[in-house]
């Protein structure tokens, strides 16, 4: 096991020393700040002053290996427009996105896989006929227009939870939730949903397709003949090997939730990292954006190492491979 996380950390690292140079390439081609920071009126000299003053006047190579430079020391630079650190300002949005994450992951988990054992277990059924043409839905509307949809129906016509923003929030552990209070849950509801909607499609359909493989499999098969109750046989031998693909996906789908909830935070106005980086590319906020980038980056390299930790430990081949 310890060859196995030594291997997935040499990994890790090689993927995000690559992955800083392709994020700071690319937020570097992406226009000059100076344009947005300096007022048209300004002389040439305080324009000169200023491009100096944050090093827009370097080639390249070297505004990559000063910031490969800061990185390495967790200095991820000043944010152009906020003047503060570009770090601490988004890990201040990052809770509120952390939040819309778990519970839209939570929405999509609790529906989706019962659901998907449900249309796996009785295909021909007309109710696994339903819950796979829902899936289709979920599959085939785009986030916006849901939103939207989700905001005229159950706030403007029927007025039962708010449009927008993140409503009243409680102090725990230092950091602020909103689901602790009924106010705040108000507000989670709508936006989560929005967000677990394609998800609750992909798991239903993922567990779908592993229960009815799982079921004609030779082990459920003795495990019938050795007089197990269907309860028995379906929610532990066919269950447990479902979970090594569901839970592959989970870890990457979660990444993408909190990496792409962009779309769901600017409709209902949730103040999340989403939100900051739309402000960021209006206003070339290079600093925030590239710091945005690498967290995520960073996110998602430390969700598949522990999504590889988890499925060794579901799956003793795993282990014995990387061994190998």
């Amino acid at each position: 096991m310890l060859g196995f996380l030594l291997q997935r950390l040499a990994s890790a690292a090689v993927v995000l020393a690559a992955m800083s140079l392709i994020v700071f390439a690319g937020v570097y081609a992406i226009g000059n700040p100076i344009d947005v920071l300096i007022n048209p009126a300004a002389d040439q000299v305080m324009r000169a002053e200023t491009i100096a003053r944050y090093g827009l006047d370097r080639p390249f190579w070297e505004q990559y290996l000063r910031f490969a430079r800061a990185l390495l020391s967790g200095d991820f630079g000043t944010s152009f427009v906020f003047n503060t650190p570009a770090l601490p300002l988004i890990l201040s949005k990052l809770p509120a996105t952390l939040e819309l994450a778990l519970a839209a992951m939570l929405i999509a988990i609790l529906f989706g896989i019962p659901l998907g054992m449900a249309a796996g277990l009785k295909p021909e059924a007309p109710a696994s006929k339903a819950i796979m043409a829902g899936s289709i839905l979920g599959f085939s509307l785009p986030t916006f227009w849901v939103g939207l949809m989700l905001i005229l129906l159950f706030s403007v016509e029927l007025g039962w939870l708010p449009s927008g923003g993140r409503g009243d929030t409680v102090t725990l552990l230092g950091i602020e939730w909103s689901f602790l209070t009924a106010d705040g849950l108000s507000h989670l509801l709508l936006p989560a949903l929005n967000l677990a909607l394609f998800k609750l499609s992909l798991i239903i359909r993922l567990t779908r397709a592993g229960m009815r493989e799982a079921m004609l499999a030779d082990y459920v098969r003795f495990a019938r003949a050795k007089g197990l109750s269907r309860a028995r046989v379906v929610g532990v031998h066919a269950f447990r090997n479902i979970l090594i693909p569901i839970v592959t996906v989970l870890g990457l789908e979660f990444g993408s939730v909190v990496a792409f909830a962009v779309v769901t935070e600017t409709i209902f106005s949730w103040p999340g990292m989403g939100k900051l980086l739309i402000d960021s590319i209006l206003t070339l906020d290079r600093p925030v954006m590239v710091a945005y980038l690498m967290l995520v980056v960073a996110m998602f390299v430390l969700i598949n190492l522990l999504v590889d930790i988890a499925y060794a430990a579901l799956d003793p081949r795993v282990r014995l491979g990387g061994r190998a």
